[in-house]
């Protein structure tokens, strides 16, 4: 769909502007409220309280404007706000703003999934179960893969994040605090080492990762603990998102799926959170050519809007009525927004992921040349990671430093956020522009200045 360049990526503020000390008092008043009845589990970065938000700028209640490397980690695609999206949500929702697609028919459910089955990452027919979230379509997925193997076991990597309801907990294998106290976890789960180029294993160096992670795949697991011929699925996130946004080698995927075809394992990519054009093609796994059997997206499928899904081969998403279903999933307003994303996506803002990423990459590397704290910068498009270390040469993480970082930016107006031991996420919104890549590096160098001096 053209859509016009103004229509495709609004004006807004390039730089931050900030009018009192953070947080400001009208902030404080909304996080002591916050800490009286919200639960304790949530995670809070640093004090930023939204008033209200265009693009990639957000507004405080009082006053200071911040620039957003966020995105609402990885959601908001097309940017806070988008006017084509909200314009869409607001008609909808003056139509009719619910009715089960599980039990009901309308237009905007059918008309989404048709557009999402042509443009999943796999040739041939295809088929969409909607969700709300991420780790429900993750869930979706491994109901899905055991359903139509008729096998149990399942294979993920260490270092990763597929969310945090019990099945999509039990595949991840990130950080020990998302399991502690939540034991047993689902059975039938064997972990095994994601091939991170940066960070090797010990017992190869990072020429050979895939190698190591295949063969302990073959040669250790289905030697000593579950045969090939009992394993439903593997899933896989073509780049691990809260381990640090790792890019494994370009031949890892192709390996991986000709592993699962050899032994009739379906293979299920995870890209919730780098989908939706984030990594400058609209699925990540294109990048290498790779196409899976099932594939879960969510985040930026709707702008903001709660709505995930899963696409499968058609003679995968074969199961009988009643073999699974969503209440609020495929939600007509959610759709809709999807609808309107999907069109500014294929309208351009793809390609300015594709454009913009990798100007955000030679900045970074800029201030890599200039501090030798940052470790290594790695991603596509715009999923893009700066790693803080001790020292270059042994690799060794300073998650301290990294945290200073993230706090400096924000008292300076610019949102960013952690991921895996010692990195800082980008993910800004798919509208973003050099200009605003370029103001918030002059504040990311300050900060990492700060933090070094510390």
């Amino acid at each position: 769909m053209a859509i016009a360049r103004a229509a495709l990526i609004p004006e807004q503020p390039s730089a931050p502007a900030l009018v009192c000390d953070l947080p400001g008092p009208k902030a404080r008043e909304f996080v002591a409220r916050d800490q009286r009845v919200m639960s304790s589990s949530y995670t809070r970065d640093y004090p930023l309280v939204v008033d209200r938000a265009i693009g990639s700028v957000v507004i405080d209640p009082d006053g200071n404007r911040f620039l957003d490397l966020t995105a609402g980690i990885a959601v908001t695609s097309t940017g806070h706000a988008h006017p084509y999206v909200v314009e869409a949500i607001q008609k909808q929702a003056a139509r009719f703003l619910h009715m089960s697609g599980t039990d009901f028919y309308y237009d905007q459910e059918i008309t989404l999934a048709e557009r999402l089955a042509k443009l999943a990452p796999m040739s041939g027919r295809n088929r969409v179960f909607f969700t709300n979230s991420g780790a429900e379509a993750i869930e979706a997925a491994f109901k899905l893969a055991r359903h139509q193997t008729g096998r149990q076991h399942v294979i993920a990597f260490w270092g990763a994040f597929h969310g945090r309801t019990f099945g999509a907990m039990s595949l991840s294998g990130s950080k020990a605090i998302h399991r502690k106290r939540f034991m047993p976890m689902v059975p039938q789960i064997t972990h095994v080492t994601y091939p991170n180029p940066y960070r090797p294993v010990e017992m190869c160096n990072s020429d050979g990762v895939v190698d190591f992670a295949l063969n302990e795949i073959e040669h250790t697991v289905f030697r000593r603990e579950v045969g090939p011929e009992e394993v439903a699925a593997i899933f896989v996130e073509p780049i691990q998102g809260e381990n640090g946004y790792v890019v494994p080698p370009p031949d890892f995927l192709p390996r991986l799926r000709d592993l699962c075809t050899r032994y009739g394992i379906l293979l299920v990519c995870d890209e919730v959170q780098s989908g939706m054009g984030r990594t400058g093609k609209m699925w990540a796994v294109q990048h290498v050519g790779v196409e899976p059997d099932i594939v879960a997206m969510a985040k930026g499928i709707a702008s903001g809007m709660p709505l995930g899904a899963i696409i499968a081969r058609e003679e995968v998403m074969n199961w009988p009525p009643g073999s699974h279903a969503s209440t609020y999933g495929g939600n007509p307003v959610a759709c809709a927004a999807s609808l309107a994303t999907l069109d500014l996506l294929e309208g351009g803002l793809v390609e300015n992921a594709a454009k913009v990423g990798p100007y955000l990459m030679a900045k970074l590397r800029e201030l890599q040349n200039e501090f030798p704290a940052i470790g290594d910068v790695r991603g596509l498009g715009l999923m893009v990671a700066a790693d803080f270390v001790v020292d270059r040469k042994g690799r060794q993480p300073d998650p301290g430093r990294r945290n200073r970082v993230i706090q400096e930016c924000f008292r300076r107006g610019v949102l960013v956020l952690g991921c895996g031991e010692s990195s800082v996420r980008f993910c800004p919104a798919l509208t973003i522009s050099e200009r605003q890549i370029d103001a918030a590096m002059v504040v990311f160098r300050e900060a990492v200045g700060a933090a070094m001096r510390d």
